[in-house]
């Protein structure tokens, strides 16, 4: 019996970051490898392992990714310029 796979996330619900001060809480130590847009890192990778690494199939996922992660960006430049904590 061959192994269900499962479905990946639309490309579009990994747009939007995870709020990266709550991936930062309770740690002692701050990451550099603590990544909001982790899902959609997946799901790219997860579209080009389905699709033998044809990058055309899954251009879409790539977007969202970057899109993702400019918002993330974009965000803790924000909350340094206010003066908010960054982690």
């Amino acid at each position: 019996m061959a192994k269900q796979e499962e479905p990946i996330p639309a490309p579009e619900d990994n747009v939007k970051p995870l709020d990266y001060r709550e991936q930062f809480q309770g740690r002692h130590v701050t990451s550099q490898f603590i990544d909001p847009c982790a899902a959609a890192s997946k799901a790219s990778m997860d579209c080009m392992n389905r699709h033998n690494y044809d990058r055309d199939f899954c251009l879409e996922y790539f977007q969202a990714y970057r899109d993702c992660k400019k918002t993330w960006i974009e965000q803790r430049k924000a909350d340094r310029r206010e003066g908010r904590p960054t982690k």
